[in-house]
């Protein structure tokens, strides 16, 4: 019996840098981000058939699409995220196989669960191919997945964050992208998920129009949003050294100032309810915070003295938010195999 194969990428956490990994900013100038990846995950199965068809199944959406393994997959919307892999993996192979994927948190999350996938599909039929790719080609297909073939507005550090995992200092140069791998104590990761406070905003994301105006905003060379870009991407780099440094409460702190100028960055990146929902946790005690991806909605993170992130969570429950629970995660994109009697 043919094995099946299965994966699983972590979604993450951004804490600094996010907007600078978008081009052509990135080409020009050079990003940088800070992020850890968490345990929440994209998960995907991938089991042959013995018709020659391809079946994708999405179980969060409840959608199940059926092709010819020689179809041509054009991209309509639905399950567009597959049919990129399939078209760009599968070369001369006409096998069949039933795919099902599903992520621990939506699209527009902001937790990175779009690119978290897409790993997660290069992944499947890297395995299922045997085609021998690292760390930076499975992140770099799964980015020219997405950002290219697709057009799906947004920026690098997610591929990079799901295929490595772990908490990484990412740099985005003109010709290429380096991931740094932070060898951070388990004192102050044990520290930082005691202070860290993860909230569902209950607001959903229009990503691509955050990202749209972004770039318009930049490229027609708006002084304010140069000037955010270019403060973000400093301060990236301090709150890394402070990490390293053991410096955490001064590391919260400049989350406030990271969000502070990432609003700068376009208008749609916050509203007045995310405005109040987080001038809330700052009165009740909390030294830093932001919305994570583009912003506009999804989750908010909060750096909180540990005796005062029990109020900050209560407040925020009673505006109508969700907190999460959440641990780092160390390890990137996974496969495995099993046999189909496996666990049966």
């Amino acid at each position: 019996m043919t094995a099946i194969v299965r994966a699983k990428a972590p979604l993450r956490i951004s804490f600094a840098g996010g907007g600078t990994d978008v081009s052509p900013f990135p080409e020009r100038e050079g990003g940088c981000v800070l992020s850890s990846t968490i345990n929440r995950y994209a998960w995907g199965t991938l089991r042959p058939r013995e018709d020659g068809r391809i079946c994708i199944n999405s179980l969060d959406f409840g959608v199940s699409l059926a092709y010819g393994s020689r179809d041509e997959l054009t991209y309509d919307g639905e399950m567009d995220l597959a049919k990129a892999a399939i078209n760009r993996l599968a070369g001369d192979h006409h096998g069949g196989y039933d795919l099902f994927l599903h992520t621990d948190a939506p699209p527009g999350s902001g937790l990175g669960s779009s690119s978290a996938m897409m790993v997660v599909l290069v992944g499947l039929l890297k395995e299922f191919h045997a085609l021998p790719l690292t760390d930076y080609e499975v992140a770099e297909l799964a980015f020219a997945m997405e950002r290219v073939d697709l057009g799906i507005a947004g920026g690098m550090q997610d591929q990079y964050a799901a295929a490595f995992g772990g908490f990484n200092y990412i740099e985005f140069l003109p010709d290429r992208v380096i991931v740094n791998s932070l060898k951070l104590s388990a004192d102050i990761q044990n520290e930082l998920e005691y202070n860290l406070l993860l909230c569902h905003t209950g607001k959903v994301r229009l990503t691509e129009r955050i990202i749209d105006d972004q770039v318009r905003r930049y490229e027609g060379g708006e002084a304010d949003t140069l000037e955010a870009l270019r403060e973000i991407k400093a301060l990236t780099v301090e709150m890394k050294n402070l990490l390293l440094h053991r410096r955490l409460d001064e590391f919260g702190r400049l989350l406030d100032l990271e969000w502070h100028h990432k609003r700068r960055m376009s208008s749609r990146i916050s509203s007045p309810e995310l405005d109040e929902l987080y001038a809330v946790a700052r009165r009740e005690g909390a030294l830093g915070g932001k919305i994570t991806g583009a912003g506009g909605g999804g989750y908010m993170l909060l750096y909180c003295p540990f005796e005062r992130k029990h109020v900050i969570a209560e407040r925020l429950r009673e505006m109508g938010c969700e907190i999460h629970d959440f641990a780092l995660e160390p390890l990137g994109l996974q496969t495995w195999r099993v046999n189909g009697n496996f666990g049966h």
